[in-house]
């Protein structure tokens, strides 16, 4: 299972650039997106009809794949570990990493800084941001 970032569904939003391809090829064979994703996708477009609508789309073609328990316990786990070699991970990146971890998927990203250190994660980057 592909597991799209939020950065790569905004791109596809605004039709910028490979990721926005990218995405509208993954969308013909199946994408999912993380609950925390959707959220930061809600949270982007509040106020704005046109992009609320657009969201609302987007999010309907893709499987959404929620936050559980051993998810969330994996998440901290990659946090902590982290953390403990001196380096610092955004909460919702790390939740999105436990859900990528746990689920098995691979995380499309245009993000690989952020999470190229994590163990056990599947990156198909699209390049650094």
């Amino acid at each position: 299972m592909i597991l799209a970032d939020t950065d790569v569904l905004i791109d596809y939003l605004r039709g910028h650039g490979p990721a926005a391809d990218r995405i509208a090829l993954e969308l013909e064979h199946g994408l999912a997106t993380t609950v925390v994703s959707a959220f930061e996708l809600w949270a982007g477009s509040l106020g704005s009809g046109r992009r609320e609508r657009a969201v609302q789309s987007l999010l309907g073609a893709l499987r959404i794949v929620p936050l559980d328990e051993e998810s969330s316990r994996m998440a901290a786990e990659v946090r902590h570990q982290l953390q403990a070699r001196g380096r610092t991970l955004a909460m919702a990146d790390a939740l999105i990493a436990g859900i990528c971890i746990q689920s098995g998927a691979v995380l499309l990203t245009r993000n690989t800084r952020h999470f190229q250190d994590i163990p056990r994660l599947a990156l198909g980057g699209l390049g650094p941001v």
